[in-house]
């Protein structure tokens, strides 16, 4: 599966963002799509994560009630609301996808850098 995000930039805080991740290739290896960062210093971080048949989506602790990942099936295409953003949400956001939601990940984006000042 290919990951294309697209939607990082600059934005002040407390602003908004949108990033978006089209997937091709194989669908069902992408049943499970979903964001993670990483800011300079730190781990990685998964950030939320979507299944594409039912379920709750996964959120982080740092950004649940902020953030908000949804999908487009019939584009193969998921989401990532960023609202309220914090300075400590700056780092490079990637796009991943798996057939399942249980961790691992199969497939990942080239990143989008979101920095926020």
């Amino acid at each position: 599966v290919q990951l294309v995000e697209s939607g990082g930039g600059s934005v002040q805080a407390g602003g908004s963002l949108r990033l978006s991740c089209a997937a091709s290739g194989h669908t069902a290896s992408s049943n499970c799509m979903g964001w993670f960062r990483r800011a300079p210093g730190k781990e990685r971080e998964g950030v939320a994560a979507l299944y594409s048949g039912s379920g709750n989506p996964y959120y982080a602790a740092s950004v649940k009630g902020r953030f908000t990942i949804s999908r487009d099936n019939a584009k193969n295409t998921v989401y990532l609301q960023m609202n309220g953003v914090k300075p400590e949400d700056t780092a490079m956001y990637y796009c991943a996808a798996d057939e399942f939601c249980a961790g691992a990940v199969s497939s990942w984006g080239q990143g989008t850098q979101v920095t926020v000042s």
